[in-house]
């Protein structure tokens, strides 16, 4: 039995991840702190899936959520922190609570299910494998997104300071770097600003056009899991070239070219 523990689980990436792994098997239990949309899910994978409300801010939350993923299975094999929020606009403009929240959710969030987690996995004394959900904005920031760039920034560097210390310890746990690029969800559900409209828009009509499905992601995750890559990268063609040039722009000391314009680019 392989047991699955995923945030974010009421749509998107996390719901596609959720099916992906009850077809695979697997048992899986659902954390998000949309009851309705997770029991949904939960509803719909049948008696492999238990559905626990949960909010990823409050550490009381998820060590509730641990709790009852072990007295039901009394063990977890994967543990998903794949809960996320986006904000766009100026980034003086973005109002503090819409700021806290990303720093509470996509950071705060991972942390407070490492906390409850990664006691019992370490105990266990068994391979498991923590998946981060960062994001190709992880590798290359963007303007009018600043919240979520910078918070998946810090998701890449959480994710590679866990890595290692998990190796200090000689730990049968291993940890993966997930960076999506364009997948169909909810992850701009939130109403922009007028300054970040036309953005909003873009990006939004950029994933319904070139977005794969969740159904058509999760697949290539638990190949990579499968593979035991620490990278999980599964369009590598919305972080390659653009990486490239990003860390060659810094190698040359030379500014991101997206604050170029005329003869300075």
């Amino acid at each position: 039995m392989t047991v699955a523990v995923i945030t974010g689980a009421a749509s998107g990436i996390g719901a596609g991840l959720a099916h992906e792994a009850v077809r695979r098997g697997m048992r899986v239990v659902l954390a998000d702190r949309d009851a309705r949309g997770l029991e949904a899910v939960a509803q719909a994978l049948g008696d492999a899936a238990i559905a626990v409300p949960t909010d990823v801010t409050d550490p009381a939350s998820l060590e509730a959520l641990a709790e009852r993923a072990y007295a039901a299975h009394g063990q977890v094999d994967l543990l998903f922190n794949n809960a996320g929020v986006l904000s766009t606009g100026f980034t003086w403009e973005i109002p503090a609570d819409r700021w806290q929240m990303s720093l509470d959710v996509n950071i705060g969030g991972i942390v407070n299910g490492l906390r409850a987690f990664v006691p019992r996995l370490i105990a266990a004394d068994r391979p498991a494998r923590i998946i981060n959900t960062a994001s190709v904005g992880g590798f290359l920031p963007a303007p009018l997104m600043a919240p979520y760039s910078a918070t998946k920034f810090a998701t890449v560097a959480l994710t590679e300071s866990l890595a290692g210390e998990l190796a200090m310890l000689k730990s049968k746990v291993q940890v993966s770097l997930l960076a999506p690029g364009p997948v169909k969800s909810e992850i701009f559900r939130e109403a922009p600003s007028d300054a970040s409209r036309q953005f909003h828009e873009t990006m939004v009509g950029m994933l319904d056009q070139n977005g794969l499905t969740p159904d058509e992601f999760a697949p290539l995750v638990f190949e990579a899991i499968a593979r035991g890559d620490y990278w999980i990268i599964p369009q590598p063609e919305a972080l390659d070239e653009g990486f490239a040039a990003r860390n060659a722009l810094i190698t040359a000391r030379k500014a991101p070219q997206f604050y170029l314009t005329g003869d300075d680019a």
